[in-house]
């Protein structure tokens, strides 16, 4: 277990005297997984600075997958004849609060260990504590993440072009993993967080869903989170919880119909000086559906 292995080499860290950050992340994430989840969780590898330096060619732009955020950087390497995906957590200019990096860091490992065992989320393979803010290790995805159309990176439109039946199976296999993080634990997990840039799909065009940084839990009894600071407003959040902080498992639901629109229309969850809109009632389904998909 991931917290006994925690405890040992947070006892080596008090006595080596190894790098502040091992100790205090771990503590950090011991304190988390006690509180999630009891301490039990799935069994998870502990990887070396140096391991993902090496791996990742010390974080050359080159290995990126992608940097759709502000706070994280994803990149590519391969160890132990495996292709892996390292998401590095990073400080900048515009988000300086590296106590609040380090908890959403912390967090994505926590629900990335407990959903790594549904067929739908990016399976976790490790973590490493000794980076200032800690870096998770996942499992390759070959096709790459979704961009903001719902399509994949490609050099040619052979290679970012999805089928109807391949939208409409990544949206199924979609729902089916958010209801499981709202209702497969003892408390619902919520995500807050789902775009297209979560979803990663592997050679068989299998969805997987990745970034549980902004995940939250409601307590026993409770039928919703209350937040005084808004977090997230990137086009699929809920206007409930923009205008109450409420967050609930209806915060996931609108964020899924908001993909479900990308994925038919093939454009972005928020398109600028955009001058007309479609009346049901004049049946004008095609003039919103990617035309690609006819």
């Amino acid at each position: 277990m991931l917290s006994k292995v925690l405890f040992s080499l947070l006892q080596c860290v008090r006595k080596s005297g190894r790098e502040r950050s091992l100790l205090k992340n771990g503590s950090i994430l011991l304190k988390d997984l006690i509180a999630s989840c009891d301490g039990k969780s799935t069994p998870i590898r502990y990887y070396s600075a140096a391991e993902l330096v090496r791996v990742t060619n010390n974080f050359d732009p080159c290995c990126i997958v992608e940097e759709a955020s502000v706070y994280y950087t994803m990149f590519r390497g391969i160890l132990d004849d495996q292709t892996i995906i390292v998401k590095k957590y990073i400080i900048t200019r515009d988000w300086p609060d590296k106590d609040e990096a380090r908890s959403w860091a912390i967090r994505d490992i926590v629900i990335s260990m407990q959903m790594s065992t549904h067929k739908n989320a990016l399976k976790l393979l490790g973590c490493c504590l000794e980076f200032s803010l800690p870096a998770l290790v996942h499992e390759g995805a070959a096709k790459g993440v979704l961009r903001d159309d719902g399509s994949l990176s490609g050099d040619d439109e052979s290679q970012s072009f999805l089928p109807w039946k391949t939208r409409l199976r990544i949206a199924k296999q979609l729902a089916n993993a958010l209801t499981y993080l709202h209702t497969a634990f003892s408390r619902p997990i919520i995500h807050r967080g789902l775009s297209s840039s979560c979803i990663f799909l592997d050679d068989d065009y299998v969805p997987k869903l990745s970034n549980f940084s902004f995940s939250i839990t409601i307590p026993p009894k409770q039928s919703h989170v209350e937040e005084d600071t808004l977090k997230w407003t990137n086009g699929y959040a809920d206007p409930n919880y923009l205008a109450t902080g409420y967050i609930t498992e209806k915060t996931d639901v609108y964020s899924f119909g908001v993909l479900l629109l990308v994925l038919l229309t093939g454009r972005t969850a928020i398109t600028a000086n955009l001058k007309f809109h479609v009346s049901d009632s004049q049946i004008q389904i095609h003039n919103i559906v990617d035309p690609k998909i006819f």
